[in-house]
């Protein structure tokens, strides 16, 4: 076994930390309000049902173009679609190397915006996608013309993806669908909106759910509100969808096997949501490591307190497990079907999870009345990762999963 980071990521993590400083760094610098203590508020336009901010989102455009330009933003998209075919362990060690820098426009945590880009819905689209579709989403997947919003959660059926509400039924060449989302992700500004509903079977059977690439402008697609959640701004919209039609066209993937394209989707974001746990986990750790050997308490600094020790040397023992399983299910999602690894995606993304959260509060803890403050990044960092301990499966749906490998019985979901 080799555990060392082969040569050519370290070389890339060299390129992104130089194209930083030159490039994202400077343009953070003169756009700090959305980075310092006024971080949320500059986001959010609270007026606008909690939506961001169009000057926010244009920073992040520009950085974005700006990435592209350098070849970075298409780094682990197959080459022909302009990228360099990063596999999922150099994507997962780049995605840990830029959480570990902390806050900053280099890979923003609010809304996954990063200079090396992960594009699970350009993915799907590969794989299940039309040619024709492919020829006219793929592009602007990529630069921002096709936004994608993804509705697969209900008011009424959270977790359980095989009990959809949601339905569409054929009418002549068309199909008619009515149902509501809730959580619909992306729909801030996406101009099409993968819904998913059943079109045949019985509920709870994972057959019959069926993918369609829907106009956000159709009559009867109604966004009806956002919710406001932990972390501001918000993209997480309620949508009714009442008489809907589209042409069998807008059909994404095969007939009755939508939960395939949505399988695809979470794994694709588990796991380098797990490596940049880790990474932001650590960013908290190194944090707290400093100020304990800075900050002086009673004559003495406080690091020498075994009550401040002992626990961020439990976070860091956790921190090396979780980064060496986030790094070998990322090994092996390289060399085989995603499915073969599926529990072992899961382990590492409800446990990276987990590691953030806990490594945050710690720093909260450590940093005492500073670290509670806004002034300090460990609350941004708490309420943007704790989201992940439920959405794109909770972690009791992530743990059931494990748990059915182990017993000979794979979930449905």
């Amino acid at each position: 076994m080799d555990f060392d980071i082969p040569e050519e990521i370290k070389r890339k993590l060299d390129e992104l930390d130089e194209f930083i400083e030159r490039e994202i760094a400077p343009l953070e610098r003169e756009n700090l309000q959305y980075f310092d203590y006024r971080r949320e508020n500059a986001r959010t336009d609270w007026d606008n049902g909690g939506r961001p901010r169009r000057e926010w989102e244009e920073l992040l455009r520009e950085m974005r173009r700006r990435a592209d330009a350098a070849g970075h933003l298409r780094f682990g998209l197959p080459k022909e679609l302009g990228g360099q075919d990063g596999s999922n362990l150099a994507m997962a060690i780049i995605r840990e190397h830029l959480a570990k820098k902390g806050l900053g426009l280099h890979n923003d945590l609010q809304n996954e915006a990063s200079i090396v880009g992960n594009f699970p819905s350009v993915i799907m689209m590969l794989r299940f996608g039309t040619e024709e579709q492919k020829k006219e989403f793929l592009p602007g997947m990529i630069t921002g013309t096709h936004r994608v919003g993804f509705g697969l959660t209900e008011p009424d059926h959270g977790s359980d993806a095989t009990w959809l509400e949601t339905t569409a039924v054929r009418d002549g060449g068309d199909w008619v669908i009515n149902g509501k989302k809730r959580f619909n992700s992306g729909l801030n500004s996406a101009n099409y909106d993968m819904i998913f509903a059943r079109t045949s079977g019985e509920q709870g059977e994972a057959d019959g759910i069926t993918c369609f690439l829907i106009p956000t402008d159709l009559p009867g697609f109604s966004v009806d509100f956002m919710w406001w959640t932990f972390n501001m701004p918000t993209d997480h919209a309620e949508v009714t969808l009442a008489n809907v039609r589209v042409p069998a066209s807008t059909m994404f993937g095969e007939e009755g096997r939508g939960l395939a394209l949505a399988q695809t989707f979470v794994h694709e974001n588990r796991i380098r949501q797990a490596a940049s746990g880790v990474g932001a986990a650590q960013y908290c750790i190194d944090q707290s490591i400093k100020y304990a050997q800075e900050r002086i308490v009673f004559g003495k600094p406080i690091w020498l307190n075994q009550a401040i020790q002992f626990p961020l040397a439990e976070l860091q023992t956790e921190c090396e497990m979780v980064r060496q399983l986030v790094y070998k299910t990322s090994w092996q999602l390289d060399r085989g079907h995603h499915m073969d690894v599926s529990d072992k995606v899961s382990m590492c993304n409800y446990r990276a999870n987990r590691l953030v959260c806990d490594a945050a509060d710690r720093a909260i803890q450590v940093h005492g009345g500073i670290g509670y403050t806004r002034h300090k990044p460990f609350e941004h960092i708490y309420r943007h990762h704790r989201r992940y301990r439920i959405t794109e499966g909770s972690e009791e749906i992530q743990i059931r999963r494990v748990a059915g490998v182990r017993f000979g019985k794979r979930p449905k979901q």
